[in-house]
């Protein structure tokens, strides 16, 4: 695992990404009653799983893995946001349902940490397909987090699973800064975030920092 340097903003996809299900084939938007608890990668029992209709979502491995170490404090100054294309305003209703029902580590939600913790209470989430969003990430989602979050496109790291498009080279090529030319840093999760792209992600982050410190173009302050 990468000892750093570590983005300021981490951004995750959620369908057959962070998670294993594609939301706009789910049909029930979840509550309380539709929980599943179990063991949270050791760090306790928790909701492991949400029911929607006749499926289960959960994170993938390295979905959990990634929120624990970031709600231990292993990755300073980063936050994390969400960037999905949900195909319908219900499929959207869902995915923000479950944010809010799946643990990081006993009662603490994934919406707690990203929405309560990073964020103080503010939902930069870009989830849905609805104006002013698209389902072209690099058009509208991205520029929308830059503008929100105040942070560099070059200080990005953004995980998808590229499944209906290739929503991470879309991203390569339209969302740079004018001052480095360079783009948030993609990996491709065709399999969902596992342990190891997880740790890829991180390596190839701390890689393009590396060579960019110290430029005459980099400005190196947030």
């Amino acid at each position: 695992m990468s000892k750093g340097p570590f983005p300021d903003l981490c951004v995750f996809d959620l369908d057959a990404c962070f998670w294993d299900q594609e939301m706009y084939t789910l049909s029930k938007v979840p509550d309380e009653s539709n929980i599943i608890k179990g063991d949270l990668n050791g760090h306790g029992d928790g909701v492991v799983a949400v029911i929607s209709g006749r499926k289960r979502i959960s994170l993938h491995k390295g979905s959990l893995l990634a929120l624990q170490s970031h709600h231990e404090l292993k990755y300073p100054d980063m936050k994390v946001c969400f960037a999905s294309s949900a195909d319908t305003p219900l499929a959207e209703q869902i995915g923000r349902a479950t944010l809010k029902l799946l643990e990081v580590v006993p009662g603490t939600t994934v919406w707690d940490l990203v929405v309560g913790r990073d964020w103080k209470g503010e939902d930069v989430n870009q989830i849905g397909r609805q104006p002013p969003l698209s389902s072209n990430k690099s058009a509208t989602h991205f520029p929308i987090l830059r503008e929100l979050t105040r942070v560099r496109y070059d200080r990005m790291l953004f995980f998808d699973d590229c499944q209906w498009g290739d929503h991470c080279g879309d991203v390569e090529r339209a969302c740079k800064e004018s001052a480095t030319g360079r783009s948030p840093v993609t990996i491709r999760t065709p399999y969902g975030l596992g342990v190891d792209e997880w740790a890829d992600g991180l390596d190839k982050y701390a890689k393009m920092f590396q060579q960019l410190d110290g430029s005459d173009n980099y400005d190196i302050k947030r």
